[in-house]
């Protein structure tokens, strides 16, 4: 039987506009799979708040579903969200992407004053009361600051963001390319990947970086 860490991972779409950024979501999945860990996905089956047309950067008069959505990044290997046992699990990892302030939340409307997904907060609040690490991309760290104030935490730079975080009760770290948040105390890794103007190899920096971090943290408690 493997000892390997099993890791969570919960997508929102599959598109930058209008769900999991495809870039951050596969250098996580291949992060963890070159440290030594497994991972499972997850999405919620719900509705997306909207569908993009992403050439046209346009919105598109189409419905479509975020786990479906989701599949296409995981390969068809994906499971309902609802169906997290985060028994199972030794830590999460949520991608950014604009599907997490969407459809994991609707952050991109409300702001602040942002509610969560139910699914999804049900499994960060359960993984968190579990004492089990938390990693988060890009704009995904907003979902952290809703559910888990007093978390310190980044999304790059953007004052706009960094202010709403601070308004829910996080504390925001500046952070560049590659860097990484560290929340040790509340076992929480973040990095702000395309919050960011970047290249590709530096999204995969900063998925490295936070999976090294996530990992050392699953495996010292162990």
């Amino acid at each position: 039987m493997s000892t390997s860490p099993k890791i969570a991972v919960i997508l929102s779409g599959c598109g930058f506009q209008d769900g999991s950024e495809i870039h951050e979501a596969v250098c996580a999945l291949l992060a963890l799979d070159q440290q030594g860990a497994q991972y499972q996905c997850f999405a919620p089956d719900v509705p997306q708040a909207r569908v993009m047309n992403h050439l046209k950067g346009e919105e598109a008069n189409e419905t479509r579903n975020v786990l479906v959505e989701s599949a296409r990044i995981a390969r068809g290997n994906i499971q309902p969200l609802s169906a997290l046992d985060t028994a199972q699990f030794d830590a999460l990892v949520m991608p950014g992407g604009f599907g997490a302030a969407l459809n994991l939340s609707d952050f991109a409307k409300a702001g602040a004053q942002c509610t969560v997904q139910p699914d999804v907060e049900k499994a960060v609040k359960a993984m968190h009361a579990a004492g089990k690490p938390i990693g988060a991309l890009c704009i995904a760290p907003v979902i952290l600051a809703r559910l888990l104030p007093g978390t310190r935490l980044t999304i790059g730079s953007d004052a706009d963001t960094a202010s709403a975080c601070t308004a829910m009760g996080a504390e925001h770290q500046n952070t560049d390319h590659g860097e990484i948040a560290v929340d040790a105390k509340n076992r929480i890794v973040t990095t702000p990947c395309y919050m960011l103007e970047a290249r590709i190899s530096q999204i995969y920096d900063g998925a490295q970086a936070l999976v090294k971090e996530l990992l050392k943290m699953v495996r010292e408690a162990k």
